[in-house]
């Protein structure tokens, strides 16, 4: 229902001009969009500066028109002017795959609308310089990629190599993994930037272990992390160790951990599943990952501030395989000019309607089918009324000794006055008036057949009427209804938007806008209605002006011709 309706208002309306195309020069480009609705990973407060993991592949990017090497890939943000932050952890063109980390400015909470753009198909950009750090913000210290490059991630200051070779896994999460074979990967990996930044630290890793009973995850000086009968352990210097969470083996999971300001909290999945007051210890220059694990790790990323709980779910839900959170379409430059569904002014405001706007819409549009049909149903029931009358009105009236015989003509039945005639007929049929030999009309008789074609009088005008009652429904209750639409739904914007505790006009007006939708369909069913209605009343009046006229002039002729003296 919701996509016909759509299809209709984009008729309607005549598919109003898109959304524009950022430079002509690229021919294609992914439109990626960040779910933090119930549908996809509920969020209840804005994240900044977050690392989203964007996949690429046949399904929703044109390799054949990238560059081989993805030097003309851009990314823009929603509002298509933007040019957004990104590093290319992999771009194989041969076999159709690219990973891209794009540092996304904010992803507001409960809301399906956070996109931005992925540009490519110019083979005339020039190259821009490689930078890992790009996709990243400034917090982020690490960002252990374990991709094509064996041995080798990126982090602010540059590639970080492990102190032996490093075993990886080609096609592992993201792109590559690197694989746990029970033995260290060592980092030379200062602290001191944790340090600075107040003892504030936030770690995530993605593992997939074969054995979850006992694995060593990650020690960094004081810090020990691991994988303890199925649960995410936290182990210092000093203190009882800090456990929660399931981690289940043979099965990727994200596992994180946030230090700073005395607590100590551990997540699993995105989740926060315990926390407890804990200091910062001593860290070191020397992280070790992976000792006594066996399986997969990937995306080591190590922050020198506090991450949201939110974040953290959002990064998790970003990277993992899944792909609740992103969901990604290629488009091409001409057709989504054309489109409906991601471009035109109406299919944005439809895309953005609510719930409660959404079954308002719905009974206009049925209250708008319900007045299209008494409209020209009784519009061709009125015409063709109007056209009988004249036919028969000019028999009537050219008849002379033959009054009373021309309903045997069956050729008036669409014209009311001729079943005016042929129910005055009946009744004075009933007194024999007008056959040979019978008696003429008195006085009393005569007021009974009139008092019998009045009576049938008002069966025709209130089938002439009938169903006119539908159509002053649509024009008091259709604004009505869509004014109720309007209302509840700038209240649910105004609702979410101090939930948020963000307002900016990107949040306001796609809610405001498709709120009026409401009250647009309610005057658009109201208007014609009314125009209809009025024009209808218009011409039944005069037929009903035709009716009493013919009564009179029937009775006056039949008094004249079989009343008595």
């Amino acid at each position: 229902m919701r996509k016909k309706l759509l299809a209709l208002l984009s008729f309607v309306l005549l598919s109003p001009a898109a959304h524009a195309w950022w430079n002509a020069d690229w021919s294609e480009r992914a439109r990626v969009t960040l779910n933090t609705t119930a549908q996809g990973q509920a969020t209840q407060e804005a994240v900044s500066n977050v690392a989203v993991a964007v996949r690429l592949h046949s399904g929703n990017f044109d390799f054949a028109a990238a560059k081989p090497d993805g030097s003309d890939l851009r990314v823009l943000a929603a509002d298509d002017k933007t040019p957004l932050k990104f590093s290319v952890e992999r771009f194989d063109g041969v076999n159709e795959l690219a990973l891209l980390w794009v540092q996304v400015p904010q992803v507001l909470p409960g809301s399906d609308k956070n996109a931005f753009y992925v540009y490519a198909g110019n083979a005339k950009a020039p190259a821009e310089a490689a930078d890992a750090a790009q996709g990243f913000d400034a917090a982020t210290l690490a960002a252990f990629h374990f991709s094509d490059k064996a041995g080798q991630g990126a982090d602010h200051l540059g590639a970080l190599k492990a102190q032996q070779p490093l075993q990886t896994e080609a096609n592992g999460l993201l792109a590559g993994s690197a694989k746990l074979d029970g033995r260290p990967i060592v980092y030379a990996l200062s602290d001191k930037a944790i340090v600075d930044a107040g003892n504030q630290l936030s770690l995530g890793l993605w593992v997939k272990l074969n054995e979850v009973g006992r694995a060593g995850l990650l020690q960094w000086g004081g810090l020990s992390l691991a994988v303890k009968e199925g649960k995410l352990t936290l182990k210092t210097e000093g203190r009882p160790e800090l456990s929660g969470g399931s981690v289940a083996p043979a099965q990727w999971t994200h596992l994180a951990l946030r230090l700073g300001s005395g607590k100590a909290t551990l997540f699993v999945g995105g989740q926060q599943v315990a926390q407890a007051d804990l200091a910062t210890p001593v860290l070191g220059n020397t992280l070790k990952l992976g000792e006594g694990a066996l399986g997969l790790a990937d995306e080591l990323q190590i922050s020198s501030s506090l991450r949201s709980a939110d974040w953290l779910a959002v990064a998790a839900a970003a990277q993992g395989p899944e792909g609740r959170l992103l969901s990604s379409q290629r488009e091409e430059q001409g057709s989504a000019e054309g489109s409906g569904e991601s471009h035109g002014h109406m299919a944005i405001l439809v895309k953005n309607l609510t719930t409660d706007a959404w079954v308002v819409i719905i009974i206009l549009g049925i209250m708008f089918v319900i007045a299209a049909w008494v409209t020209v149903a009784k519009a061709l029931l009125v015409s063709r009324a109007d056209r009988g009358n004249r036919s028969f009105l000019k028999r009537f009236r050219a008849a002379q000794g033959d009054l009373l015989k021309l309903g045997e003509d069956k050729s008036h039945g669409a014209s009311p006055l001729f079943r005016l005639y042929k129910a005055g007929v009946l009744e004075l049929g009933k007194r024999r008036i007008g056959h040979e030999g019978g008696p003429l009309l008195s006085g009393p008789s005569m007021n009974a057949v009139k008092a019998s074609v009045d009576a049938d009088f008002v069966r025709e005008n209130a089938q002439l009427n009938s169903n006119m009652v539908l159509l002053t429904i649509a024009i008091s209750g259709g604004p009505f209804l869509g004014l109720l639409g309007t209302v509840v739904g700038v209240m649910i914007t105004f609702a979410a938007i101090a939930e948020a505790g963000d307002v900016n006009v990107n949040a306001i007006a796609p809610g405001i806008a498709s709120a009026l939708l409401a009250t647009v369909a309610g005057l658009a069913v109201a208007i014609p209605s009314l125009f209809a209605y009025n024009y209808l009343a218009a011409k039944i009046k005069n037929v009903a002006s035709d009716m009493q006229i013919f009564i009179d002039e029937f009775i006056t002729r039949v008094a004249e011709t079989h009343g008595a003296p």
